[in-house]
């Protein structure tokens, strides 16, 4: 790894794989300021100066209720954007690693679900993010995409923070109960990342690979186990978590009831297994002066 480009260097995700990078090589961070990525013209200018050998691509539109009325913009920035960075990754001979999600998923399946399962999105954020996933696949480069689900980290706009801000207001919170998923620390991601990439890879690896922390919860027992692990602020107690149905909690955009994503194509071509999602929130927990 000669040159790296990180893009959405100032989000959450992208905060992580700039410290998980540090010694992987000359590692370039650019934000919208200078990678706008509803502006494709300054993605190809970026990619064309900077020659990156590997592109790790953090940049999306991630707002999923917004999304609903804002379909135009998050089809630019989620599914455009990607195939224009796709198609100057294959000119210079990079890989590029891009992030997707579960929302691709409708939720209906029993079990985990695995990468050639049928995709059915609920909302538009998922098939934007469907939609990126099939114009990297179209524009041929050598590329990793990483589906993954509930991302945290101690910095941005993420349910734990705002779990742990409301619960510093609150005695009580009404959290949704019929929703499985696994939280996944953008810290587990880029170190993640970083292990696969290190070790190797090659065109027989591009394709779709499951990335997310292992076991599974509701956002209910998230919430709860938050609570459970980090110090009450000021002597004060936490509040009661109360789960209840996502019909007494209605978003615009509609969820699917079951994100949990099996690992095993991950664990089987890389070797890579994610923390358990109890240990990476104690260890950001930690990190925020809270565990």
């Amino acid at each position: 790894m000669s040159r790296v480009l990180i893009l959405g260097s100032q989000g959450q995700l992208g905060i992580e794989l700039q410290k998980a990078f540090a010694n992987a090589g000359e590692i370039v961070a650019l934000g919208r300021d200078r990678c706008d990525f509803d502006n494709p013209e300054t993605i190809r200018k970026a990619v064309s100066e900077i020659n990156p050998s590997l592109i790790l691509n953090a940049a999306a539109y991630t707002a999923v209720d917004r999304a609903e009325s804002e379909p135009e913009l998050a089809t630019r920035i989620n599914a455009v954007a990607p195939g224009v960075l796709a198609q100057e990754a294959r000119k210079l001979g990079a890989i590029l690693v891009h992030y997707s999600t579960d929302y691709v998923f409708d939720g209906s399946k029993k079990r985990p679900w695995v990468e050639d399962d049928f995709t059915n999105p609920l909302n538009i954020y998922g098939r934007t993010k469907l939609a990126g996933e099939q114009e990297i696949i179209d524009a041929g480069p050598r590329h990793l995409i990483f589906r993954t689900s509930w991302v945290y980290s101690p910095h941005g706009t993420n349910f734990l923070r705002t779990v742990i801000r409301l619960g510093k207001e609150r005695e009580q919170l009404r959290i949704v109960n019929n929703q499985t998923g696994a939280p996944t620390t953008a810290a587990a991601l880029a170190r993640a990342t970083l292990t696969v990439i290190t070790r190797g890879v090659d065109d027989a690896d591009s394709g779709i690979y499951h990335m997310t922390c292992a076991g599974q919860t509701t956002w209910c027992g998230f919430a709860q186990e938050i609570f459970r692990r980090a110090a009450a602020p000021d002597n004060r107690k936490w509040p009661v978590v109360v789960g209840i149905p996502d019909t007494e909690y209605p978003t615009p955009a509609k969820r699917p009831k079951n994100s949990v994503m099996s690992n095993a194509k991950l664990q089987a071509r890389f070797g890579v297994v994610l923390p358990h999602w109890q240990d990476a929130l104690a260890e950001t927990l930690a990190e925020m002066n809270l565990g």
